[in-house]
């Protein structure tokens, strides 16, 4: 089991969508984001997202990490992305990210570090009874504009046994 784990922000904004973020607390105990993830998560603008993820916070299980150093420049990714890249290799032990974006997941694994994305994250939420149908979460995720291909989608659910 990874001794830290990092979030970028779509996988906060997309368990939001389908009530799905206590599953994270569940799962792996604490999760990270980096401040640069909590200022585009929290932009104070009231949406919906925000107060889940206000609440995430609130219950103790979601926490800001420090600043990550800024030795390395990750110029082809968005200030979340490369913030979870650096604090993750600036870290002392194993760690998974959590990240979707195609891009910042590439350039992590090419770091050595673990990727999963909101989607494994419904399948570890079925796997460990959380949920009672993964296929439902993602039906009720593709009805916002959150996005997730289908292929992954299709894999994740093999997985599960749906």
């Amino acid at each position: 089991m990874a001794r830290l784990v990092l979030t970028d922000a779509s996988p906060l904004i997309g368990l939001a969508r389908v009530e799905g973020l206590p599953w994270l607390g569940a799962l792996f105990g604490v999760v990270w984001m980096p401040p640069e993830v909590r200022r585009e998560v929290l932009p104070l603008r009231g949406l919906p997202d925000e107060e889940a993820i206000r609440a995430a916070e609130a219950a103790g299980w979601l926490k800001q990490t420090d600043p990550a150093p800024y030795g390395l420049v990750l110029p082809d990714l968005d200030e979340g992305e490369a913030a979870c890249i650096r604090s993750a290799l600036s870290s002392a032990g194993p760690c998974l990210l959590l990240m979707d974006e195609r891009a910042g997941r590439a350039i992590a694994r090419e770091y050595g570090l673990v990727v999963a994305g909101t989607a494994a994250v419904i399948g570890m939420a079925k796997t460990r009874g959380l949920i009672a149908s993964a296929g439902d979460v993602f039906r009720r995720l593709q009805g916002s504009d959150f996005r997730i291909s289908a292929q992954v989608i299709e894999t994740v659910l093999r997985r599960v046994g749906e």
